[in-house]
C-alpha cells in the first residue's frame, strides 16, 4: 500500500507531470530529490510517534495523510494555474515549489512512515522466527514492487494520470486506513499472546541473547558505533541501487548495450534476490549480524566493480549476482537489524533514524551518478565512490565483529 510513495510508483507519472507542469525532467528530478531528503529528516520523529501510539494509530494517520496528498497531487497543475493568476509568481516556479512540497509529503507518508511502521510491527511479533517472517514479507514486497509499474501504467491509460492518483487515494490511502484501524495490532502482548509461539525453539545460548537487543533509546543508540556502521552501509546500497535503476538505460547505452537488454536485467536480479532473501533470513536466526553485513558489502562491491568493467562483450553474470545477493541481503538486514541490536521499546525512533539515512541515500544516488557522468564522462566515478565507502564500511563491520568476540 506504500507503492504510491515509492520510486517505482512515482516513475510512471513523470511524463504526465512534465507535460502538464511544463517542467523539464531534470527539474522534476530535483524536486523529487528535495522532497525525499526533506522527508528523511523527519522519519526519526515519526518513529517516536509510532513508539508512543503504536502501529494501528500511526498507520491510520499516515494512510489518511497519504490519501490527502494523492488528491492534492491529482490537482497540482490546476492549483499552480490558479495561484499563477495573481501574477506574483510564474506558473513554472509555482509548479516547481508545489511538486517539491508534494514529493516531500508523498515520500514521508508513503515511502517513509507506512513502510517503517509495517516493517517494525512485524518484527515485534517474532523473535526466534523473525528471519523467516522477514523473508515472507520480502517476497510480497518484491513481487508487488515488480508488477506495480505495469499495473499503474494500465490504470493511467484507463483513467488518466489524474484519475489514477484519485483511485490510489481511495484504495491505498483512505481504504487502507480503515483496514489498519480494524486489523493492525502493535505487538502480541496487546492480544494476550507471546512472540512466535508458546513452544520454545532450540537455539544456542549465544544466539538467544542476540535475537532481541537491550532496550536502548535513540540517544544512547547513537553512541554505539554499530548503529552508524550498519545504517550507513544500508544507505550506501540505497544510493547505488537507486542510481543504477534510474540510469540503467544510459549506463548500458554508453557501452553499446541496447535498451531491451538493460531493462531485462532486473528479472534475473529479482529471482536471485528473492532466493537470497529466503536463505539469508533463515541464516539470520542462527548467526551474528556482522557476518551478514560482510556478505552484503562484498556483494555490493562486486556489483560496483562489474559495472566499472562493463563492456558490450562482457558477461552480465557478475553484475546480476552482485546486485541479486546485495538486494536480497539488504531486505533482510533492513528489517531485523535494529530490533536485534536495540530492542523493541524504542524501535520506531531508531528504525526511523536509520531509515532516514537510507531514504537520503536513495535521494542523492541518481544525482550523484549524473554528476559523475558530467564531470568524468562516465558513471565509473559513482561506482568507485561506492567501492571506497563500501570498503570503509566493511572495515567497520570487521572491527565490530572482532570487538564482539572479545566481549
Amino acid at each position: 500500500m506504500s507503492i504510491p510513495g515509492q520510486t517505482m510508483g512515482v516513475s510512471v507519472f513523470t511524463t504526465s507531470l512534465t507535460n502538464v507542469l511544463k517542467m523539464s525532467r531534470m527539474n522534476l528530478s530535483i524536486t523529487y530529490m528535495i522532497g525525499t531528503i526533506g522527508s528523511s529528516l523527519l522519519l526519526s520523529q515519526a518513529g517516536r510517534f509510532y513508539d508512543r501510539f503504536g502501529a494501528r494509530i500511526t498507520l491510520f494517520v499516515a494512510s489518511c495523510f497519504l490519501g490527502l496528498v494523492l488528491l492534492f497531487l491529482s490537482q497540482i497543475d490546476r492549483i499552480a494555474s490558479f495561484l499563477a493568476q495573481t501574477g506574483i509568481v510564474s506558473f513554472s516556479l509555482l509548479g516547481f515549489i508545489l511538486m517539491a512540497i508534494g514529493f516531500f509529503l508523498l515520500r514521508f507518508s508513503g515511502q517513509g512512515v507506512m513502510t517503517m511502521v509495517s516493517r517494525s510491527m512485524v518484527m515485534k511479533w517474532f523473535d526466534k522466527r523473525r528471519g523467516i517472517a522477514a523473508a515472507i514479507m520480502g517476497v510480497f514486497t518484491t513481487f508487488g514492487f515488480s508488477y506495480a509499474p505495469k499495473l499503474l501504467d494500465n490504470l493511467i491509460q484507463a483513467s488518466s494520470w489524474r484519475g489514477a492518483w484519485q483511485i490510489l487515494a481511495l484504495c491505498c490511502g483512505f481504504g487502507f486506513a480503515v483496514i489498519a484501524l480494524i486489523f493492525y495490532r502493535d505487538n502480541p502482548a496487546q492480544c494476550g499472546l507471546k512472540p512466535d509461539s508458546l513452544k520454545p525453539l532450540a537455539h544456542s545460548t549465544n544466539i538467544k541473547k542476540r535475537l532481541t537487543g537491550e532496550n536502548l533509546p535513540l540517544k544512547e543508540a547513537k553512541k554505539r558505533l554499530v548503529l552508524w556502521v550498519f545504517a550507513l552501509s544500508l544507505a550506501l546500497w540505497a544510493l547505488y541501487n537507486t542510481a543504477f535503476t534510474f540510469h540503467v538505460v544510459s549506463i548500458f547505452d554508453a557501452v553499446g548495450i541496447d535498451r531491451w537488454t538493460a531493462l531485462s536485467i532486473f528479472f534475473p536480479i529479482s529471482i536471485i534476490s528473492i532466493a537470497t532473501r529466503f536463505l539469508v533470513s533463515w541464516v539470520s536466526d542462527h548467526i551474528q549480524l556482522e557476518y551478514l553485513y560482510i556478505f552484503f558489502l562484498l556483494s555490493l562491491i562486486l556489483a560496483s566493480f562489474s559495472l566499472i568493467f562493463l563492456t558490450k562483450n562482457s558477461s552480465l553474470i557478475p553484475l546480476i549476482i552482485g546486485m541479486g545477493f546485495a538486494g536480497g541481503t539488504f531486505g533482510t538486514l533492513n528489517s531485523i537489524s535494529w530490533v536485534r541490536l536495540f530492542g523493541k521499546a524504542h524501535l520506531g525512533a531508531i528504525s526511523g533514524f536509520a531509515m532516514g539515512w537510507t531514504v537520503a541515500g536513495s535521494a542523492i544516488g541518481p544525482y550523484f551518478f549524473s554528476l559523475s557522468k558530467n564531470l568524468f564522462g562516465s558513471y565509473n566515478g559513482g561506482s568507485w565512490f561506492t567501492i571506497i565507502l563500501g570498503s570503509l564500511s566493511l572495515i567497520g563491520v570487521l572491527y565490530q565483529l572482532l570487538k564482539s568476540k572479545t566481549l
